[in-house]
């Protein structure tokens, strides 16, 4: 049994817990962000229970989630 196997067991056993974290999280990010991203973070929210509930084992997110990551600004000195 692999990692990922374990993980998976381990959020079959606490789902209700993991999806009421991930809730809060939520709640937190929107409040912090002023619910500017609110229709994103409901998006990762949905996509992060369909995980959980293994629903979407192979789950994306956003309108560009197959595009690579931005570069990182650079450092200042």
């Amino acid at each position: 049994m692999g990692l990922l196997d374990k993980a998976k067991a381990l959020l079959g056993r606490h789902e209700e817990k993991v999806e009421g974290a991930i809730g809060k999280v939520a709640d937190v990010v929107d409040d912090k962000t002023g619910g500017k991203y609110a229709d994103k973070i409901d998006k990762g929210v949905e996509a992060a229970k369909d995980f959980v509930d293994g629903d979407g084992e192979d789950v994306t997110v956003g309108d560009d989630a197959g595009d690579p990551a931005p570069p990182a600004p650079p450092a200042t000195p």
